[in-house]
């Protein structure tokens, strides 16, 4: 296993030279970019970063630049004429999970369907398991090298769902390891309780009371841990419905959780609006969309979360990334990293599909997967952006001719240096 061997120093400043390109700067603070907006973006060209104790302070042009006043307090980092971005921020992930599932690859490349699998044991029954069976020490290294492995991609800032449990122990289980990942982690992680991802088989036509053992049993005692920023559901047929979906948010209401729902994946059944009602920060998913859907989001801050990668690999649709930009409805794209539908947590493999498959243009691609994915934890106001007084979580690129080239050349590593509060990032 990999060991995080990264540790913040007490330098009073770091400065980034060198850029050629200094990408999604804002001179604001902004929640998210919706619309017409989406295909607007801020770059500063030949430029520097200025970074005291973790956050950006200063940054602009290198023809601006006062220089080193104190070169014994300050770190000089060369982006070698690279071009620097704020970090991706993933807001839907399931990243703790005990073991693959490549024999239900092959099951779904032999013709059997997601739902097949899925009524077979496999699936997300599979995953409750072997979690059910795996120490939580086991689980916590596992999950530990995964995330390393994402910072060193590039992303800067990432929700945990738990829902492999599908027990209170094993639940715990999960929660917990999050929350030790939170405490080793030099990137900001989100928690978000999923207990309602499936019925456990022994709980199997029994749905009222497997929703009574989540409310009232696993939800105070994640809260009694503080084990949870938000409380999640999937809302879907042959799982849970819009009147569960509306019940749990009201209960994670009681516990200061927010709604982050799974919906709309397979069949659009209300829960979109049923979500957006109950005071969901983010919905997600989205594949299939009626009119109805689309007309929940009006008045609401709701944004919709899009998970391409889940439709590359299962072979479904794609969500209609053009129709929320036309409608004004905001968005970002998030990786659904988990070992059923979405085996990779690779932003810039998410990004490169956003151009290719949801016909996103690099601007809104850049829009989606930084300031849009941090209001979709509830980061906004800490990253997503270069802005002054954010935290300097950024990567630098190889030299590339274009920031349009990033999405382009899916399959080439471009990032060069990782920077994580000022300081660089190696695993």
């Amino acid at each position: 296993m990999f060991v995080l061997n990264f540790v913040i120093l007490s330098i009073m400043k770091t400065v980034i030279k060198n850029i050629s390109k200094l990408i999604q700067t804002e001179s604001k603070l902004i929640k998210f970019k919706a619309g017409n907006e989406m295909s607007k973006l801020n770059t500063i060209e030949d430029a520097y970063i200025e970074i005291k104790e973790g956050r950006i302070t200063e940054f602009g042009s290198m023809d601006n630049w006062k220089g080193i006043s104190d070169w014994n307090n300050t770190t000089i980092i060369d982006a070698e004429d690279g071009m620097v971005f704020p970090s991706f921020c993933d807001s839907h992930t399931h990243l703790v999970y005990p073991k693959s599932r490549e024999n239900e690859f092959n099951d779904r490349i032999n013709g059997l369907s997601y739902e097949e699998i899925a009524k077979n044991g496999g699936g997300i029954l599979n995953s409750a398991k072997t979690t059910q069976e795996i120490s939580e020490e086991e689980l916590y290294e596992k999950s530990l090298d995964r995330l390393i492995n994402l910072i060193s991609l590039g992303t800067g800032a990432i929700e945990i769902k738990s829902g492999y449990g599908l027990n209170t122990k094993s639940e715990l289980k999960i929660l917990k390891v999050i929350k030790r990942l939170k405490e080793k982690s030099p990137i900001p992680i989100k928690s978000t309780f999923l207990g309602a991802h499936a019925l456990p088989e022994n709980y199997k036509n029994k749905k009222e009371e497997y929703l009574d053992l989540i409310i009232n049993e696993m939800l105070p005692e994640i809260d009694k841990q503080g084990l949870a920023d938000y409380i999640d559901i999937f809302c879907e047929q042959g799982y849970f419905n819009t009147q569960d979906t509306i019940r749990l948010l009201n209960a994670g209401k009681k516990y200061g959780l927010k709604g982050k729902t799974h919906v709309n994946q397979f069949n659009s059944i209300g829960g979109v609006k049923a979500s957006i009602d109950n005071g969901a920060l983010s919905v997600d998913h989205l594949e299939i969309m009626k009119e109805e859907d689309y007309l929940a989001f009006n008045n609401s801050e709701c944004i919709a979360t899009l998970l391409p990668s889940c439709s590359f690999f299962l072979g479904i649709p794609y969500s209609p990334a053009q129709e929320f930009i036309k409608r004004n409805i905001p968005f970002n794209l998030a990786s659904d990293y988990n070992p059923g539908s979405s085996p990779s947590g690779n932003m810039n493999f998410i990004s490169s599909l956003g151009s290719i498959k949801l016909q996103m243009n690099a601007e809104q691609v850049i829009n989606a997967t930084t300031i849009n994915g941090a209001y979709a934890m509830g980061l906004e106001n800490e990253l997503g952006s270069i802005t002054i007084g954010k935290k300097a979580n950024l990567f630098i690129t190889k030299p590339i001719p274009s920031y349009q080239y990033l999405h382009y050349s899916f399959g080439e590593n471009l990032i060069n240096k990782i920077i994580i509060e000022g300081k660089e990032f190696k695993k």
